[in-house]
């Protein structure tokens, strides 16, 4: 094994399991980091493809401060990706504000005083004079506690996310494959930077290399400024389909949440949060990450695209060969 690997520091990295988290994971151990992963269930954990390094897996659970301790012996740098969305109603989905509130301040009151010093967290675009919603709201109220805490922490702010398995792409993709017409509330004509999930794991990552970003907050985004409606074009454009958008102003945000809901595998409490919160434009404000982590942006035909050649089951998985481009007309 490579020496320079086996000498890169250890970082513990929260929210291994989730859509964020296990690639980053993934992108973390290719890079040659030790990564130590704390999990709530140990049998819950599983890779679909062997890493380099045997992570270390940590049982605890954020809501049980002591449990935190053994995660943090040793470790200088941590990335803190949990956070909930809602549950499975919208009647219910103000419960995660309260948990989200909770678990970000025992960790940091962990992080002191384990001496931790750095963090790198993952939060939601939006600016507090645009009235958020309270899913938006309550992902900068993490940030502000996970910075109060003596360590430096980084913190990342994207809009909708697009890669396989996320919430905001699997409602677009089982939408349009399902209805020819769609009949769509007014929250999917909002403006937004909607982002490839490998950009995010670019900056993610960049950031270690990076000290200058440390104790900073930047808007990540991608290199289009679009509404969800623009997404699901995009998406029936790349496979090829024909399909309809029609707007439907006086349906509401639970009424919405609902009809996703029977479409859709994502349960209408996410839905209902991640619709909340396409009330409020979600656009860089600025872009000096892009100088600092210089990369190349994914456009969202290629974030589609690749998402799609990543889905293993449901409709529109497809190879990454049978992916259509819709710009040049021809085959990725």
């Amino acid at each position: 094994m490579n020496q320079e690997k086996t000498q890169k520091p250890e970082i513990l990295l929260t929210g291994a399991t989730g859509f964020i988290g296990k690639r980053l994971l993934y992108r973390l151990d290719e890079k040659g980091y030790r990564v130590r992963c704390l999990v709530r269930s140990s049998e819950r954990f599983s890779l679909p493809v062997p890493l380099n390094n045997e992570p270390e897996i940590v049982r605890g659970d954020l809501m049980e401060p002591e449990s935190l301790k053994n995660a943090m012996e040793g470790i200088s740098t941590a990335y803190y990706l949990v956070h909930s969305m809602g549950g499975k109603s919208p009647g219910r989905h103000l419960e995660f504000e309260e948990r989200d509130r909770r678990a970000a301040q025992n960790f940091v009151t962990c992080a002191d005083n384990a001496g931790l010093r750095r963090m790198i967290y993952l939060g939601g675009l939006g600016d507090t004079s645009d009235h958020l919603s309270h899913h938006l709201a309550s992902r900068q109220e993490v940030g502000r506690i996970l910075s109060s805490g003596s360590c430096e922490t980084t913190s990342l702010r994207a809009a909708v996310i697009i890669g396989a398995g996320g919430a905001g792409f699997e409602i677009i993709r089982y939408l349009v494959e399902r209805l020819p017409v769609m009949l769509c509330p007014r929250w999917v004509y909002t403006m937004s930077q909607p982002i490839a999930v490998e950009n995010v794991l670019d900056y993610l990552a960049g950031c270690l290399g990076h000290p200058e970003t440390a104790g900073r907050t930047f808007d990540i985004g991608g290199p289009e400024i679009l509404g969800y409606a623009d997404l699901m074009r995009i998406y029936a454009k790349t496979r090829g389909l024909n399909r309809t958008i029609v707007g439907v102003p006086f349906a509401s945000t639970t009424l919405s949440a609902y009809w996703v809901d029977l479409i859709t595998p994502v349960p209408a409490g996410i839905v209902f949060a991640l619709a909340e919160g396409l009330k409020n434009q979600a656009i860089c404000r600025e872009n000096r990450i892009r100088k600092i982590i210089p990369i190349e942006l994914t456009p969202m035909d290629q974030a589609i695209c690749n998402a799609l050649a990543e889905e293993t089951s449901g409709p529109g998985a497809i190879s990454r060969q049978a992916c259509f481009l819709p710009d040049t007309g021809k085959k990725s």
